[in-house]
């Protein structure tokens, strides 16, 4: 008997960890992303991510509104939004967590872009580009602009302005 008790929690545990992280339903909210486990503390670090950490981290990031920068050292408009993307994590702070992930690039040349850009936001590096394909996309730059629910607010495909980037912002912030 406790031998078949065992098996279905365990096939329970299996089933409940196997849905996307934005069907989970409530579980533990990140108060403070700075302590989030998957998120890396070493701007420069780069750690490399597949779909399933990247949805990991966005479960532990729950509470807090996300933007997710899908970007490559060697395109070209990628650097055109940078500094727009900068500025809105300065403006913006605790409140808003971003994260760029570097598509199938080179651990040097993304150290440098983040560098060169003054990027003080954690970037994680997506080398098969498992990430991007997974969220849809085919082209750089991306960015995913998420609810502190979890949610899928808004996607934008190619180089965000000014403009639309605060105004994406501020729908999540506001949580529409």
């Amino acid at each position: 008997m406790r031998s078949v008790l065992a098996v279905l929690a365990a096939s329970m545990m299996l089933a409940s960890g196997c849905q996307q992280a934005r069907s989970h339903g409530p579980g533990p909210v990140a108060t403070n992303a700075s302590t989030v486990s998957l998120l890396p503390a070493n701007v420069s670090a780069l750690p490399s991510f597949d779909f399933a950490t990247y949805e990991r981290l966005l479960y532990q990031l729950r509470g807090t509104p996300v933007v997710v920068n899908l970007w490559a050292s060697w395109c070209g408009p990628c650097a055109k939004e940078t500094p727009a993307l900068v500025a809105a994590a300065k403006r913006f702070g605790n409140d808003v967590q971003f994260l760029g992930v570097a598509i199938k690039d080179e651990t040097g040349p993304a150290s440098a872009f983040l560098a060169s850009h003054d990027i003080r936001y954690p970037s994680v590096m997506d080398d098969t580009g498992d990430i991007h394909n997974r969220l849809g996309f085919v082209g750089l730059p991306d960015t995913v602009f998420y609810a502190a629910d979890g949610s899928i607010s808004r996607t934008w495909s190619g180089p965000l302005t000014p403009s639309s980037l605060d105004a994406s912002i501020e729908r999540i912030v506001e949580g529409e």
